[in-house]
């Protein structure tokens, strides 16, 4: 429960595992950029699609009625967005630990076309490690996260093992980016219910929440969350679109 001590603010970072990306491997995407969230603001990038990072509060995030719950802080602008899905758990066996069912937190583009529900992606570590990353999805697809000249270091996470790792989640469609201006590339924000998407802050209602056939639940409340980019996008000059997170708050407690 809620105590005088609660930080409004998650405070435990369980995983963080980017997609590959040009801020990869260095602030704001690095371990320390992940950690530098919790307690407070800061801010880590996810890469590309299926990049996540799984955080705890020190209490219970209640569902409140008619309210939305959860504040995620982000730095996207009325014509930039980077949406991420947002997954919630309830800490059921009671361990501290988020081994229990993630739900995912249906937003404004839940089952609308170009929407994909357990999508997959596989990157393969590049050769050499500055080269752009190969991916293939389980639709039959594949594509490149492009390097550019703005950052030199390797995309591919330097703590992923082996020469391949797989991430698995949602697809959000990539209809709100309009690149027909190369110099002024923008990205609509989704309606609602997404991380890095509207500016000034998302707020998210676990009354949202849907199980794995796409059925609404009714959480009493939730421990933990995860954030993962949800379109894949290469942008040109702006690079490979990837969400954002600069604070993940319990609403009830900001004041």
């Amino acid at each position: 429960p809620v105590t005088p001590t609660s930080n409004m603010y998650v405070t435990d970072l369980f995983e963080y595992l980017p997609a590959p990306g040009q801020f990869i491997n260095k602030a704001p995407g690095n371990m320390e950029s992940a950690q530098g969230i919790l307690g407070k603001k800061g801010m880590v990038s996810l890469g590309a699609w299926g990049g996540f990072i799984v955080l705890g509060f020190d209490h219970t995030v209640i569902n409140q009625a008619d309210k939305e719950d959860i504040i995620i802080y982000n730095n996207a602008m009325g014509n930039f967005a980077e949406p991420g899905i947002v997954w919630v758990m309830q800490d059921e066996n009671g361990n501290g630990k988020p081994d229990d069912t993630w739900y995912e937190v249906a937003g404004s583009a839940f089952n609308q076309p170009g929407y994909v529900r357990n999508y997959e992606v596989t990157y393969t570590k590049p050769d050499p490690i500055t080269a752009p990353i190969n991916w293939k999805d389980n639709k039959g697809n594949t594509g490149v996260v492009e390097t550019n000249t703005y950052h030199k270091q390797s995309y591919y996470p330097a703590w992923a093992t082996g020469n391949q790792y797989t991430l698995k989640g949602s697809l959000l469609p990539s209809t709100n980016i309009d690149m027909t201006n190369p110099s002024f590339i923008t990205s609509k924000p989704f309606d609602w219910g997404y991380a890095d998407n509207i500016a000034g802050g998302d707020k998210i209602d676990i009354a949202n929440a849907v199980d794995k056939d796409g059925k609404k639940l009714n959480l009493k409340g939730i421990d933990f969350i995860k954030i993962q980019t949800a379109v894949q996008a290469n942008m040109g000059w702006l690079g490979e679109l990837s969400t954002e997170v600069l604070g993940v708050a319990d609403a009830s407690l900001v004041k």
